[in-house]
């Protein structure tokens, strides 16, 4: 290996040492670790127990031991708690190249490497070969979609990068990749929710209940979405948002069995 190389490691190490640092986080009585390089992951930590805490409770009430389906997982906050604190088995989905980094860092640095199994392509509803057409490349950044050109409210969305995958549907997820059926499902994709409940009739049809985040500003999504998940079988129990997001849209509604 030549000195220029060995040289080349060393600065990315340095690098990595001063810009990725991690923080603690604890919630109830289980400890958390989450990777932080920038001002968005810190924000994130920060208010990991007031952004969403009708996610923490929503996972507090899951069976011990579940299979848990985490659509659009981000950089892995939820994953890491449900694994932690339910002992659930998880499958996290997203496709997103910035945030995989910290998703897979964040599983390690707190033991759920093996617990929790990262799946990097997008839901939608069918097997296709599509764009990602992301808002942002920041790391732990949100708002993109796969195959369309709209977010999280059913507008035009601000593209600044985007790449070609492959996209899958949840019923392909068990007939072609032979994952195991779901218990609970948690789905935040900012967009496209309808579309991948378009997909997994069948998988729906077997969940014991669902968080999916609605835009109820975005119509086709929250008619789809709510035709879908009552064909299924679930009843809407509640949607909530913390204080922060009063006058926002955007819910996380709870469907149960």
């Amino acid at each position: 290996m030549s000195k220029c190389y060995n040289q080349i490691l060393t600065q990315n190490t340095i690098i990595q040492k001063k810009y990725i640092k991690n923080e603690t986080q604890m919630y109830k009585d289980i400890k958390l670790n989450f990777t932080v390089p920038n001002t968005l992951n810190k924000y994130r930590i920060d208010t990991y127990s007031t952004k969403e805490p009708e996610t923490l409770e929503w996972i507090d009430a899951i069976s011990e031991g579940s299979i848990l389906w985490d659509i659009g997982a981000n950089v892995g906050l939820y994953s890491c708690y449900a694994a932690k604190a339910r002992n659930c088995q998880v499958f996290a989905f997203e496709p997103s190249v910035f945030n995989l980094e910290l998703l897979a860092r964040n599983l390690f640095i707190n033991g759920l490497s093996e617990q929790v199994t990262i799946i990097p392509l997008p839901l939608s509803d069918k097997l296709s070969i599509n764009c990602l057409n992301m808002s942002t490349t920041e790391w732990g950044g949100a708002l993109s979609t796969f195959g369309e050109s709209y977010g999280q409210d059913g507008n035009s969305l601000e593209k600044v990068f985007t790449f070609n995958t492959i996209g899958l549907s949840m019923t392909d997820l068990i007939s072609h990749l032979n994952l195991p059926m779901p218990d609970y499902i948690k789905m935040d994709v900012d967009g496209i929710e309808h579309l991948i409940l378009k997909g997994g009739d069948a998988v729906l049809k077997n969940v014991k209940g669902i968080l999916i985040e609605i835009n109820e500003d975005f119509d086709k999504q929250i008619e789809d979405s709510t035709r879908y998940l009552s064909e299924a079988g679930l009843v809407f129990k509640e949607k909530r948002h913390a204080e922060e997001f009063n006058g926002s849209a955007s819910f996380n509604q709870i469907w149960t069995r």
